[in-house]
């Protein structure tokens, strides 16, 4: 088991990990800076909690699975207090560019989907190796797999109509 917290682990874990948990983030939260903050709380987690881990891989299923729950925890949270965009003040700086819209077919699938659809097609991880991430049954990653692409496909065919 190997224990988190010295300087060389935490430079680690930052330089190996953040930006594919941005990009996990982001499959839950449409804002790059919501995003980012929501990466920033599971390191800040990681280090105040100092949790143990068997291996590497154990690490980045901690990792992952912390990223989705915040990730999802925010969202749920900012759905409860949106404004309407004409209630909204703009902010100086620019427009953010519009998401892809197959990337924003996914961030509108539901969580159990948008994570395996993610890990699996923009992270390239493989069935089994989402199963040992998410703690799930391979049978179960598969289903989700073909159920999210299935809503997919329905979500993109409704853009086109």
């Amino acid at each position: 088991m190997t224990s988190f917290g010295t300087d060389e682990s935490i430079r680690r874990a930052v330089e190996a990990h953040s930006r594919m948990l941005l990009r996990i983030a982001m499959t839950r939260l449409p804002s790059p800076a919501d995003a980012e903050d929501a990466v920033q709380e599971v390191f800040l987690k990681l280090l105040t909690a100092r949790p143990q881990f068997r291996d590497e891989e154990h690490e980045k299923a901690w990792l992952i699975r912390a990223t989705l729950h915040r990730a999802c925890d925010m969202a749920r949270s900012a759905s409860r207090r949106d404004l309407p965009l004409e209630d909204a003040e703009l902010l100086p700086g620019g427009e953010l560019p519009e998401p892809s819209p197959i990337l924003s077919a996914v961030q509108a699938l539901p969580a159990k989907y948008s994570a395996v659809i993610h890990l699996y097609y923009y992270e390239g991880y493989s069935l089994k190796e989402i199963s040992k991430l998410l703690q799930l049954p391979v049978p179960t990653v598969g289903t989700r797999l073909s159920r999210g692409r299935e809503r997919l496909r329905q979500l993109l065919k409704e853009d086109v109509e």
